[in-house]
């Protein structure tokens, strides 16, 4: 059965959002008692899981949703100024063009990233956008959005930047192209064992295309 709906992860993955983020969570720091990101930090982060991070950054795990839910707010005021990835949107717009279903599942808000989109050209690039507040666990919401669109999971495939979108595309049995461009290094992305690992844009198109031409020879 061949790939026709491509899933990507937002933040880091599709917008270079990476700078805001910590820009904001630093800002938070002092309301919510852990301490702030350093140049050093931001480094080492790359090389860790979520839970590894909230460990070593002190951050109370029952005051977690509410600062996410506030980071996603701060951000609101400055997801007009942020740039898509570099290369990004000419591939997405490449993908959408040959027939591909491109849609967005985040935990970010569904308002940041319609303004983002919006902002730069891409609100008719997506069919769908699936937000959820969890930082772990985002299986569900990618089976909950598989299960509202009807779409078959051996039809799709996520686009992350992150261990944690790995592991959650192959709860939900669908295959997972991590890219190196975005949050883990590609040294953790290897680690967990993407079905693919790119370090541009550009390769989508050639990993999509090769899948799509394999399945039409099957």
């Amino acid at each position: 059965m061949t790939i026709k709906v491509i899933i990507f992860d937002f933040d880091g993955t599709i917008a270079d959002t990476f700078d805001a983020i910590v820009r904001i969570t630093n800002r938070l720091s002092t309301e919510f008692g852990y301490k702030p990101t350093s140049a050093e930090d931001v480094v080492n982060f790359k090389e860790l899981t979520p839970k590894e991070i909230i460990n070593q950054s002190g951050i109370s795990i029952f005051k977690l949703p509410f600062i996410l839910k506030k980071v996603k707010a701060d951000l609101n005021s400055e997801i007009h100024s942020i740039a898509p990835v570099s290369g990004i949107k000419e591939v997405l717009i490449d993908l959408k063009d040959k027939g591909n279903i491109l849609g967005i599942i985040t935990s970010n808000s569904k308002a940041n990233v319609n303004i983002f989109l919006q902002c730069n050209g891409l609100k008719d690039v997506f069919s769908f956008i699936g937000s959820g507040t969890t930082i772990f666990g985002k299986n569900k919401i990618i089976n909950n959005f598989l299960k509202q669109e009807n779409i078959n999971f051996k039809q799709a495939i996520y686009v992350g930047d992150e261990a944690r979108d790995i592991d959650a595309a192959k709860r939900s049995n669908i295959k997972v192209i991590a890219v190196s461009w975005g949050f883990n290094s590609k040294e953790v992305l290897a680690r967990q064992h993407p079905d693919f690992l790119i370090h541009h844009p550009q390769e989508l198109i050639e990993v999509i295309g090769s899948l799509q031409q394999q399945a039409s020879y099957a």
